[in-house]
């Protein structure tokens, strides 16, 4: 394969131009950026709610904003969080981008529903919008929507709820998409066991995003219905059962830390031996270990309500199933760190990101099973143990496993190198900041500070104080690494095909791939963790 072929980029569409060579475009590769910016945009709205929170909670009393005022902005930053940056920033962004390539395909099985899909993102958005401006003022029922506060509440959870029911769709096309698209569309010669671990990930969460989703669809859905009609699902008052609601939520939504923390994994085990240069340790144990997750995961969602009241045998059963889905998840660690072990390693920017997730994620782990266990949740339930949890899994997971995939597949999508060092200064202020952000909720938490509070007493004063100091810290970092990663799209130093040394098949294609993908029939002519003489390959270059 020649290197002085000319080749026309993806980001160049011939039939439309401008924005509706984008918004229009089947190609999965332009897809996956109007994912990557669109999600971007919410994760930076989503930054500036923290922070407005942040900053109310500096000290006791009003700082900044009203009771009614901070609800909402805690609702909305959980809502844009959630559901329009953590569910789709891997799967629907990176998945879109590179799956199709790590398998040999020239696009997903279904360009069509692919762009509907966005489609169908991008109303969901729009609508939880209009729920944020509209006279009735913005939801204030948390990102749960938590009955009964959500049936009778004078904001406008009507048109969130619709917004988040059509945002379900998006997500059970996309996962719909990628199953049949790995079964169906993989190369000549590539076996299940010859699959990037990445694409495992991917097609383990989008089982997970077909057969739990649509429970989200329904649930969301009877709040609409129970607002509009008032039909007393939920309602004691007419015979409903409000704990009801909690069951149908987190069938969905314990799931759901899956779909935003599986894919996350496997950013993390292509990173790896990249830069580790050998073979990753335990491939079969790593991918089943993600179906085991997506399995083991769906099983243990009642652990969010060991306060609500059930039997003994329920709490029993579902702390001992919150115990089993770690196994998977320690399999996974310990192959990461089996597969760094005497390796040759090269400090980058994505490996830093990629160490950060185990550390971050492992403290998250960790503090979950303080949860799992009906013991140790009785005491820390609904306390910001509970939110320094959840933000150690889902922004030191997710979070930090979407950045090392930004710096790890940038040179592949822009054809350009950005400055390292200036990446490798913004990890090291985004560490730091994330656990002086977030390390001290958990010690608030098990001092005994309730989660969702617009105020607290003085002995929580240093803890929100540090932690508030922290956000701006992670701000800082945040800023210098987008705008490094903005300026390199187009002063960035230009690079071959295969900067890292990467063996999958996407650093195969010129960068950026042409739409097409490959130039001529793509070959597998080794296991896309196989380094040996990748150096020497032509493609390398």
């Amino acid at each position: 394969m020649s290197n002085n072929v000319e080749v026309i980029p993806f980001l160049y569409d011939s039939k439309r131009k401008g924005i509706f060579g984008w918004i229009f475009s089947t190609d999965h590769k332009k897809i996956g950026l109007l994912y990557l910016y669109s999600t971007l945009t919410l994760f930076i709205i989503g930054v500036i709610l923290g922070l407005l929170i942040r900053l109310e909670l500096i000290a006791p009393g009003k700082t900044i904003v009203d009771p009614q005022t901070y609800n909402a902005l805690f609702t909305v930053h959980g809502v844009i969080m959630i559901f329009l940056f953590v569910i789709p920033s891997i799967p629907a962004a990176f998945g879109n981008l590179f799956l199709p390539i790590q398998i040999g395909a020239e696009d997903v099985a279904f360009p069509k529903l692919n762009l509907f899909s966005w489609w169908l993102y991008i109303i969901g958005l729009i609508l939880i919008l209009i729920s944020l401006f509209s006279g009735e003022g913005a939801p204030d029922t948390g990102w749960t929507f938590y009955v009964p506060f959500s049936e009778f509440t004078t904001t406008n959870v009507s048109v969130a709820v619709i917004g988040v029911f059509i945002l379900g769709f998006s997500s059970i096309l996309t996962g719909l998409n990628f199953i049949t698209t790995v079964h169906r569309l993989r190369m000549p010669g590539m076996k299940w066991t010859k699959m990037p671990l990445f694409v495992w990930s991917l097609y383990a969460t989008a089982w997970i995003q077909v057969l739990a989703t649509p429970i989200l669809g329904i649930t969301v859905l009877l709040i609409f219905i129970e607002r509009m009609f008032g039909v007393g699902l939920f309602d004691p008052a007419k015979g409903g059962d409000p704990i009801l609601y909690q069951h149908l939520f987190w069938i969905y939504s314990h799931p759901a830390v899956y779909i935003m923390v599986v894919p996350a994994m496997g950013v993390v085990t292509e990173i790896i031996p990249v830069f580790a240069r050998k073979h990753i340790f335990g491939y079969k144990a790593i991918a089943i270990s993600s179906l085991a997750i997506a399995f083991a995961g769906s099983l243990v969602w009642a652990h969010h309500m060991f306060t609500s009241g059930m039997s003994d045998t329920a709490v029993l059963i579902f702390s001992f199933l919150t115990f089993i889905v770690a196994i998977p998840t320690a399999i996974k660690v310990f192959n990461w760190v089996a597969t760094l072990y005497k390796g040759s390693i090269t400090i980058e920017p994505p490996l830093l990101f990629a160490l950060s997730f185990i550390f971050l994620f492992s403290i998250g782990g960790l503090t979950g099973l303080v949860l799992g266990s009906a013991g140790t949740d009785i005491h820390v339930h609904d306390t910001y143990f509970v939110v320094g949890h959840f933000h150690y899994t889902i922004f030191g997971g997710t979070g930090f496993g979407f950045f090392g995939a930004m710096h790890y597949w940038f040179p592949k999508i822009y054809g350009r190198m950005y400055n390292k060092k200036i990446a490798t200064i913004a990890w090291g202020i985004l560490f730091i900041g994330f656990n002086l952000l977030y390390f001290p909720m958990l010690i608030m938490g098990l001092m005994g500070m309730p989660r969702r509070y617009y105020d607290y007493l003085p002995q929580y004063h240093t803890g929100h104080l540090i932690s508030t100091i922290g956000s701006w810290i992670v701000a800082l970092g945040l800023f210098l690494m987008f705008y490094n990663l903005f300026r390199s799209i187009k002063h960035g130093e230009k690079v071959g095909k295969n900067p890292w040394g990467a063996a999958t098949l996407e650093w195969t294609t010129p960068s950026p791939p042409p739409t097409s993908n490959f130039i001529g029939e793509p070959k597998l002519t080794r296991g896309p963790y196989e380094y040996k003489g990748v150096e020497n390959d032509e493609q390398y270059t």
